[in-house]
């Protein structure tokens, strides 16, 4: 059984190198660039951890003190082990607020990438959302600014790429977690200079290898995945459900780090950014990076096994 660390195409790292100068301009990753947990943003040559955390649903805690603090710890404890990309956005209740909050306890990490989103059918208003969103999370600035699924994304795109031409933003994306809207996507993809998709992808939803993450590593666009455990579903579909014997060859001691391997495993995925509440979540999720991650053929073993279940 082969296993294998899969890169991005020496055509997207040469593209990717040519502006790195530009990553310098803000804090550094809290992981060496050629350390292997990390992935390329082919746009920049910037690298970023390659497993996030994510907010849906998980950080939407309201005033509730002690879940605050609870997602405060798992927020310390994924910068602790190194991780960067966090990702919200306006839909998610009081979810940028918890972020705001769990950052403000920690001291401000520099190292974190801030991800959100523009949410909202009017163009005119995405500005004084994106501000609020900003006022939330308590920062000076975005790293990524996405268009939540594809709503109004023609003005806001506009919007977002004002922004990054003015140096207020990092890098402009797009998002959907709904698989009826693939082809717009893929449009999108096409005929504007993204640097980023956002979309699902696991282990069973697998309708994105047929055209999205080809498209992106086409294009050099990063690509991060949503719902990677079907928002819970998907873990507790396997639930008493034995991992298959050779599982810890690639590390994987849990179905959640089965899953997540078996996503890493694309080279076209950036990121995955499961969502937790829970410590011993964040660093199991975490840690898959840390070890090697398997080829196409354990993939479609993996898929198969799953698959039976």
């Amino acid at each position: 059984m082969s296993i294998h660390r899969p890169t991005f195409s020496r055509r997207i790292l040469l593209k990717g190198l040519g502006a790195l100068a530009l990553a310098t301009a803000f804090p550094a990753p809290a992981l060496s660039a050629a350390d292997p947990r990390m992935r390329l943003i082919p746009s920049t040559g910037e690298r970023l951890p390659m497993v996030g955390l994510g907010s849906w649903t998980t950080f939407n805690v309201g005033g509730d003190q002690q879940l605050l603090d609870q997602c405060a710890d798992v927020i310390a404890h994924f910068v602790k082990a190194g991780g960067r990309l966090i990702d919200s956005s306006p839909m998610y209740g009081s979810s940028q607020d918890t972020i705001g909050y769990g950052l403000n306890k920690l001291g401000r990490p520099g190292a974190v990438f801030a991800a959100d989103k523009v949410w909202t059918w009017s163009v005119a208003e995405g500005r004084e959302q994106i501000e609020t969103s900003r006022r939330k999370w308590g920062i000076p600035r975005f790293d990524l600014l996405q268009v939540h699924n594809l709503l109004s994304w023609e003005g806001h795109l506009k919007t977002l790429f004002a922004m990054k031409a003015a140096g207020d933003l990092r890098y402009v994306g797009i998002t959907t977690s709904d698989g009826r809207r693939h082809g717009e996507l893929a449009q999108v993809m096409r005929t504007r200079p993204l640097d980023f998709v956002q979309f699902t992808y696991n282990i069973v939803d697998r309708e994105a290898e047929q055209r999205l993450l080809p498209l992106a590593m086409d294009r050099g666009i990063a690509v991060i995945v949503n719902r990677p455990f079907q928002q819970g579903g998907l873990i507790e579909r396997l639930r008493g459900r034995p991992l298959p014997s050779w599982a810890d060859e690639i590390g994987a001691g849990s179905w959640a780090q089965f899953i997540l391997k078996f996503i890493l495993s694309h080279p076209a995925v950036t990121c995955v950014i499961p969502a937790t509440t829970r410590v011993d979540h964040v660093q199991e999720n975490v840690a898959v990076a840390g070890s090697v991650l398997p080829d196409e053929a354990l993939r479609r073993r993996m898929a198969a096994y799953v698959r039976a279940l």
